[in-house]
């Protein structure tokens, strides 16, 4: 079993319930199934879980090099320059990250607003990128874009593979057929 499934912004990825957080289980009431990968507390978007060991391994693994869509909205306007370093890969200290792609994007069609919203500043304008990855360190995407002098103020995960958010709401899940071509990108 394969499920998609959109993930509210302050959702913990774990099905242990607790008192001061939602958690998948307050979502997903499918026995057995666990989360391939994970996204933040603060992240939203997709997240697949399966029942299957070996296929959550093949998602979440860096070394299946599995392309991973995210939508970033920023502060400011990247340069070119900071969209440069995103594709070459960015030096975060603790190790260097693949090349990416990386572009500037209008805000997604039928984006969900967030709640709450993100901290609205007058003089500070605000932009998106899409960027695709094929690794998933811990919270890589603010990271990188931070490194490169552009703070992710939200982030969402639009994409894994050829599964994507299209028609799926927050907080709502469809399963998808395993053994269809969804990986390829």
């Amino acid at each position: 079993m394969l499920i998609a499934f959109n993930k509210p912004f302050g959702v913990l990825c774990q099905f242990r319930p607790q008192p001061w957080r939602p958690t998948l289980a307050d979502f997903i009431d499918v026995p057995r199934v666990h989360p391939a990968g994970r996204l933040d507390l603060d992240s939203e978007g997709l997240l697949l879980l399966t029942d299957d060991g070996a296929l959550q391994a093949r998602i979440a693994s860096p070394r299946h090099k599995l392309a991973k869509v995210y939508w970033a909205q920023v502060e400011g306007v990247p340069t070119g320059a900071a969209l440069q370093a995103l594709r070459e890969g960015v030096d975060l200290g603790d190790f260097h990250t693949l090349p990416a792609r990386a572009r500037r994007i209008d805000e997604p069609a039928g984006l969900w607003p967030r709640d709450p919203p993100i901290r609205y500043r007058a003089s500070i304008p605000t932009s998106w990128l899409e960027l695709t990855l094929r690794e998933g360190k811990n919270r890589q995407v603010r990271r990188m874009t931070a490194k490169v002098g552009f703070p992710t103020l939200r982030l969402v995960r639009a994409a894994v593979g050829r599964v994507g958010l299209e028609g799926l709401a927050p907080g709502c899940w469809r399963e998808i057929d395993p053994r269809a071509p969804w990986d390829r990108q």
